[in-house]
């Protein structure tokens, strides 16, 4: 494989920052994708490394809700690398990192080296999220035919869909369920880091290392909208959470299904629906679309807790596909006001803002349902957590009425 990347020479005979070939596009396009898929790939595992290690539903929220909570620290603190340095060294690390996730869980015989293999899949997530996005970006430009913006969409939620369930596929059709998948995720991330280092730089400016926690900041001239957006993308992306956490709980104890491939298909529709949803909000009007998302929300919360009073999966595979799909238009609402709309030298601490917040929620109430479980039960918990995010989607909703209300009765020209 001989190195796809076209170089040229500028009159000063400096190199210029190479450009896409479809090659060179498929390798970061690839990478990201294995990377997010790394990151899912223990949600149909969870019930097996329950019985192997003897331990809770709430420890396996722990463990998941510690892979979000490294994804923010990440963020923070290494949101900007990629300019600092060059998107393929961090391109690089992140494929690295999940490779070495792979090989930690692969390794792993007890709670604590699994904890060790989230943080390390958290911040393989965020490294890989900005750097490949902004790659793309630099390899395609914003006229090609496949919009990078599109292309980044799909390989961060396709990864984040397809790891489930590929996980899931071979935990039950594989004679060593624990092992295998780690195996199969470990040889696509190191073939992704091997596409990486062998294809070129692709930004033509970097401002050096300077390692620092990227300060947050929401924009003060969206600040409504921005902080009710975080709120709407927040709560499905809490649902997310806890379905990644707690499926295989439910299936295994509650329906008595012990397919780990439809585990994984459960989360897998949430997160691909979460894909299209963000691609669905660009044919809405932006005065829609976030009262679409809430009342979206709302409907799947109550879907979700008919699953878990009735004991039956059709309302939970409606739930997932409509909260997957609210989602998405939330997020997708939220990252246009901050792209459109705030200052641009402000744009992209903006984003991370909002990816924190997100990825926050994704993890907290994860914890949360893990202690409900162990002082009640499965049901009652997911019962509660369901009518915690519909009420919270309610209060933006109503937030959204009464701005809209205050708007048509305020005289033109007052402030």
């Amino acid at each position: 494989m001989g190195n796809p990347t076209v170089r040229a020479v500028d009159r000063t005979g400096a190199r210029t920052p190479a450009r896409g070939t479809g090659l060179a596009v498929s390798s970061v396009a690839f990478a990201f994708w294995i990377t997010m898929a790394g990151t899912t790939a223990p949600t149909p595992l969870y019930p097996l490394y329950g019985a192997e290690f003897g331990f809770t539903p709430f420890t396996v929220t722990v463990v998941f809700a510690v892979y979000a909570l490294g994804v923010v620290l990440g963020l923070l603190a290494f949101g900007r690398l990629s300019d600092q340095v060059g998107r393929r060294p961090v391109l690089l690390t992140a494929t690295l990192l999940s490779a070495c996730a792979a090989l930690v869980f692969l390794l792993a015989q007890n709670v604590t080296v699994m904890l060790v293999a989230r943080v390390i899949s958290g911040f393989s997530a965020a490294l890989v999220t900005g750097a490949a996005t902004a790659s793309l970006t630099e390899r395609l430009g914003q006229d090609s035919r496949i919009k990078p913006a599109t292309l980044a969409l799909f390989a961060n939620m396709g990864g984040l869909a397809c790891g489930t369930l590929l996980a899931g596929i071979l935990a039950d059709v594989a004679p060593s369920p624990l092992r295998t998948p780690w195996v199969f995720m470990l040889v696509l991330a190191a073939f992704a880091a091997l596409g990486v280092l062998l294809n070129g730089e692709s930004s033509a400016h970097r401002s050096g290392l300077s390692l620092q926690f990227q300060p947050l900041h929401i924009p003060g001239e969206i600040r409504p909208d921005f902080l009710r957006s975080a709120m709407a993308a927040g709560a499905g992306f809490a649902v997310l959470g806890v379905l990644t956490a707690v499926t295989g709980l439910f299936l295994g104890t509650v329906l008595h299904e012990d397919s780990h491939t439809l585990t994984g298909f459960v989360v897998f529709v949430a997160f691909a629906c979460t894909a299209l949803g963000q691609l669905f909000v660009r044919t809405i009007r932006p005065g829609v679309a976030l009262p679409l998302a809430c009342l979206g929300l709302i409907a799947a919360a109550g879907l979700i807790a008919t699953a878990m009073a009735t004991g039956t999966l059709t309302p939970l595979l409606a739930g997932a596909t409509l909260n997957g799909l609210a989602t998405g238009i939330a997020v997708g609402h939220g990252i246009g006001g901050i792209t459109t709309r705030s200052a641009p030298q402000h744009r992209g601490a903006s984003v991370s803002t909002f990816f924190a917040i997100l990825y926050t929620m994704l993890a907290l109430p994860a914890i949360g349902v893990g202690v409900l479980i162990r002082e009640t039960s499965l049901r009652p918990a997911g019962e509660t957590f369901s009518a915690v995010v519909a009420a919270l989607c309610l209060g933006v909703l109503l937030s959204l009425v009464r701005t809209g209300r205050n708007a048509r009765v305020t005289p033109p020209g007052a402030a």
